[in-house]
């Protein structure tokens, strides 16, 4: 039944620095932006008055992500969650060059909290990374 996941959406506090997060760490492209309120977004989410803005990014495959600031409904300043919460708890990204994207953490302010290490199978070399607003990512390097 399910042709495809269409997108994650994950909730930010700071769009643009999320977005700048997004496409010149992770080189996501920026597909669309716009601002979304009305009785339809409201009947949606199940929510009254909701204004938020949306932007859609895509990777070189067609991943997309759908970061999402409500100007409407407020939240906590940040995912206060762990890697063994119940619930969603990280996305995990393969990438060509898990040392690339450490070097642009590195350069954007963000950095680790532990070392990459190779898998038990020594099939891929992974990192759990807390990035921008306490999201969890794994990035993993197959080798």
């Amino acid at each position: 039944m399910i042709a495809c996941i269409r997108h994650t959406g994950i909730v930010v506090k700071d769009l643009e620095n999320s977005l700048d997060f997004w496409t010149e760490v992770l080189e996501f492209k920026l597909v669309k932006k716009m601002i979304e309120h009305g009785p339809k977004i409201d009947a949606m989410m199940g929510l009254k008055d909701v204004k938020v803005t949306t932007a859609k990014l895509s990777d070189k495959n067609g991943n997309m992500i759908e970061l999402l600031k409500f100007h409407s409904h407020p939240s906590k300043k940040r995912w206060e969650g762990t890697a063994y919460s119940i619930g969603i708890t990280h996305l995990a990204l393969t990438v060509s060059s898990l040392d690339e994207i450490l070097n642009k953490c590195s350069e954007k302010g963000i950095f680790l909290e532990n070392k990459p290490i190779t898998s038990a199978d020594n099939k891929v070399k992974v990192v759990y990374l807390e990035c921008i607003e306490g999201l969890l990512l794994e990035i993993v390097q197959e080798l």
